[in-house]
């Protein structure tokens, strides 16, 4: 059960125990599970941007080069890191 989506959906759920949700009453709350299942995160694009990314010592040379070659190196690994990880709406 993917309970980033239930809540985002859902927002009058406040806990969820095993396979159901409830209210701030306690109040059972009845989940759509289409569209759970169906729930995009908004946020995925930044947990592929950071897989994805050089580790920081790579980009920091990557800099360096640039610097001393004149060339886009770095800019264009995080050119190329955003194009394939978008973020909505870019």
């Amino acid at each position: 059960m993917n309970h980033k989506a239930i809540y985002s959906l859902h927002p009058d759920v406040v806990t969820i125990d095993g396979n159901t949700a409830y209210d701030v009453s306690g109040n059972e709350v009845t989940i759509n599970e289409a569209q759970v299942d169906a729930w995009v995160d908004p946020e995925a694009y930044k947990f592929a941007r950071q897989e994805a990314y050089a580790p920081l010592e790579e980009q920091l040379d990557m800099q360096y080069h640039d610097t001393m070659n004149g060339t886009e190196t770095w800019l264009d690994h995080i050119r190329s890191v955003k194009e394939a990880h978008p973020k909505e709406g870019e």
